[in-house]
């Protein structure tokens, strides 16, 4: 078995580095996403709304960096271009939308997505003895399962 410089197996950072990427192109997408709801938004709940996805877009911009960096730490290249982004992501491109109760069901139905991605990668980066990456995993899942429990209570489901 053949470890890379911080001592996990190189076989199994390739797969994780790869699940990683997956990951990333997702919050890519997301990202985008909730940088169009900010900017278009309009109704009744203007005000709330567009202070929220400021603050969930910049939350999701910091755990970008963090995937890409998690990615270089195992040896691997972050992906990094939005056609990449594109055709690995399974969140949806949103494009002009501007009613809250719409934003608000994309982004739970993305925070699903990403969640079970997450616990994919939080299962393998326990067989790779991955710690780095079973903590960073672990801390999102916790995060973000608080988020939809919000936003869901948000839309009242």
């Amino acid at each position: 078995m053949s470890k890379n410089f911080i001592g996990l197996d190189t076989e199994k950072t390739a797969k994780l580095s790869d699940s990683l990427n997956d990951l990333l192109s997702n919050y890519q997408i997301f990202y985008m996403n909730v940088r169009g709801y900010h900017w278009n938004i309009k109704g009744d709940n203007f005000f709330e709304l567009h202070v929220k996805f400021e603050e969930l877009y910049d939350d999701l911009l910091l755990k970008i960096d963090e995937i890409a960096e998690r990615v270089l730490t195992l040896g691997h290249r972050p992906a990094h271009a939005y056609s990449t982004y594109i055709e690995r992501s399974e969140v949806p491109e949103r494009k002009d939308v501007s009613d809250g109760k719409e934003a608000m069901e994309n982004i739970v139905e993305s925070f699903a997505k990403l969640i079970g991605k997450q616990r994919e990668l939080l299962s393998l980066a326990g067989e790779a003895e991955d710690e780095g990456t079973v903590a960073l995993m672990s801390d999102y899942i916790s995060q973000q399962e608080k988020t939809v429990w919000m936003y869901r209570s948000y839309l009242d489901h």
